[in-house]
């Protein structure tokens, strides 16, 4: 018997947009199931991604809950058709699941802003300042284990690299820039790097100075990932345990939100640059 394909984060997330599909629609699993001609158990597995969904079944359960959005329909049949195992893939069994469905969506999304308060952004962070971070992981990690979060760390960055780089928007707290992570040599390359990819054309680094005082989402770090359509954005959130996803339609509008609201009161990039360089030469 051949082993069954791992749940991706692309799977999982036909199928939660499959069932919040049908309960707008205030129709019962018994009812769709009966509509489509299948037993309860199969709308179950496909609902709960075990199983996979073709897309001449998306589309006749799009039509039996009377959903008009086509541009929604087929954004989730190009997610159930795309087969395709990733390069995190091998980190399966190595590093904990949250951390695989994170590169996933980063390497599918068609944009990526995040905001950080006390830390580097993982997109842009040096392997040594990685390595660092990671090393303070409780419980504590085995030299190889730091060695293969490290890895897949820096092969998330792939996605800022190439002939078509996802556009890439950040707000880092002026507390982060000073944090002097790995020791002073460490810390200095790690706001060089910031510096270098701040001047490519896809990527905006805006930094909250300490003046702004208090905002929004203080004291949360938020990635926010943008899929083919709207209603099929994620946005990651950054907790003790590993990662959070969240995709419910009230919370995505919530971090949309703060993301923008955070972004206005945050310096320009060419001011944030200069601030950014002078913490840097004071290093």
């Amino acid at each position: 018997m051949s082993a069954r394909p791992p749940l991706t984060a692309r799977r999982l997330r036909v199928a939660v947009e499959l069932r919040k599909m049908r309960e707008r629609a205030g129709i019962t699993a018994t009812e769709a199931a009966r509509a489509l001609g299948a037993g309860q158990g199969q709308l179950s597995n496909v609902e709960s991604g075990r199983f996979g969904v073709s897309p001449e079944r998306i589309r006749a359960l799009a039509s039996i809950y009377s959903c008009p959005d086509q541009g929604f329909i087929e954004a989730l049949v190009d997610l159930a058709t795309d087969r395709t195992l990733g390069w995190w893939e091998t980190y399966r069994g190595v590093l904990p699941s949250g951390l695989l469905d994170l590169a996933e969506l980063e390497h599918h999304a068609i944009a990526v802003r995040t905001a950080y308060t006390s830390h580097m952004p993982g997109l842009l962070q040096t392997a040594d300042h990685a390595r660092e971070i990671f090393r303070h992981v409780i419980p504590a990690p085995t030299p190889p284990e730091v060695e293969h979060r490290v890895s897949h760390r820096i092969k998330r960055q792939g996605v800022l690299y190439g002939a078509d780089p996802t556009p890439y928007r950040t707000t880092v707290h002026e507390a982060a820039l000073h944090m002097r992570v790995g020791g002073r040599n460490v810390a200095r390359a790690q706001l060089q790097h910031l510096l270098d990819m701040s001047e490519l054309e896809h990527i905006t680094i805006r930094v909250l100075p300490y003046d702004v005082g208090a905002f929004p989402g203080s004291g949360q770090s938020i990635n926010y990932l943008y899929g083919p359509v709207a209603q099929l954005d994620t946005a990651q959130l950054d907790q003790f345990h590993g990662p959070v996803l969240l995709d419910a339609e009230a919370l995505l509008d919530k971090y949309r939100n703060l993301l923008d609201v955070v972004e206005d009161i945050a310096l320009d990039p060419a001011k944030s640059r200069d601030l950014i360089h002078a913490i840097a030469q004071n290093l």
